[in-house]
């Protein structure tokens, strides 16, 4: 067991909810026993943030935070996503280490015993992995998630698993750090690898929803992927440079045959090359070239974007692992 001075140390669990009235009272049931029994020399600070709920989420938030004092709301102004909660959460957090799960208990709260187990012996970064189970998804969504992870792995310059899920511990020291990240658009998860923490996974199989339906549609599922593309890679701003260079490549030595095989040679071979082939080429190879130069001003762009982002030069693990 983890303590700080002579306390037990304190555990914050957040929990992003939008439009979950009928699945925050069964989840906070949950945390509630496995800290009154599992973990009861722990201490908990529950943090619910009401991310501009419109089914009464708030009402049964608040109505549990009267009858427990380890219980706090934090309340959005309106819907900013679950990213932005999720960092809000974190922000208010005061735990020696912090949890972040869905409100909707498609993660098993007793894996949380296991993911202390983990801190206890040193682990910064503790992180929930789903189990591909054939049915849990429409093949849609198993299709594009495969595609997303394999296109990150190509171009992300941060490692990020496949699978893995915002349900995960961070250490005191991992959320400190996280909370100078500045990103507006954001993928959570990909921060916290971004740092560089050294993580341990665990698997799991998610539960079925009891109450309601996913609140993220397909859209906001490709506008996040997009964001997460953008944020974590340059591959996006350099296409066009690469683009460019290939085509120069390939219209250069086309225009330079052209010129010597009519022009000097005097069409030996009898191409009768046009001279819209030869306006062609030279268009083709000054486009190639426009490109270029884009991919040179991507890369201040890029430059410019790393400066306004502000992330930290460097990340410093503040203890050792014990095994």
């Amino acid at each position: 067991m983890k303590t700080v001075g002579d306390k037990p140390a304190l555990i914050s669990v957040v929990v992003p909810v939008y439009n979950e009235a009928k699945n925050v009272t069964a989840l906070y049931k949950q945390l509630r026993k496995l800290f009154d029994t599992d973990l009861a020399h722990y201490r908990l600070d529950l943090v619910f943030v009401d991310d501009g709920s419109s089914d009464g989420s708030l009402a049964e938030i608040m109505r549990i935070e009267k009858q427990d004092s380890e219980v706090r709301t934090i309340r959005l102004a309106r819907n900013f996503g679950k990213e932005i909660a999720t960092t809000a959460g974190l922000h208010h957090a005061k735990g020696d280490a912090a949890i972040m799960i869905d409100a909707d208990l498609q993660h098993p709260v007793s894996l949380i015993s296991r993911f202390i187990r983990e801190w206890d012996g040193g682990a910064d970064v503790v992180i929930g992995v789903k189990k591909p189970s054939k049915g849990a998804a429409g093949w849609f969504k198993r299709v594009t998630s495969r595609a997303f992870y394999a296109v990150m792995a190509l171009i992300s310059h941060t490692e990020i698993r496949a699978n893995a899920t915002d349900f995960r511990l961070l250490d005191r020291a991992v959320v400190t750090e996280f909370n100078r990240f500045t990103e507006r658009n954001r993928l959570t998860r990909g921060l916290i690898d971004w740092l560089g923490f050294e993580p341990v996974y665990i698997e799991f199989r998610p539960a079925k929803r009891k109450y309601g339906k996913a609140t993220y549609s397909t859209l906001q599922l490709i506008r996040l992927s997009v964001n997460s593309i953008v944020s974590m890679s340059y591959f996006p701003l350099k296409i066009a440079g690469w683009l460019g260079v290939l085509i120069v490549l390939v219209t250069g030595p086309v225009g330079v045959f052209i010129m010597v095989e009519k022009y000097w040679l005097g069409d030996p071979w009898g191409f009768n090359i046009t001279g819209t082939a030869h306006l062609t080429v030279i268009l083709l190879f000054m486009i190639g070239v426009v490109l270029i130069c884009l991919g040179l001003i991507a890369v201040y762009i890029a430059n410019i974007h790393d400066e306004v982002v502000s992330r930290p030069l460097y990340v410093e693990r503040r203890r050792p692992r014990r095994r």
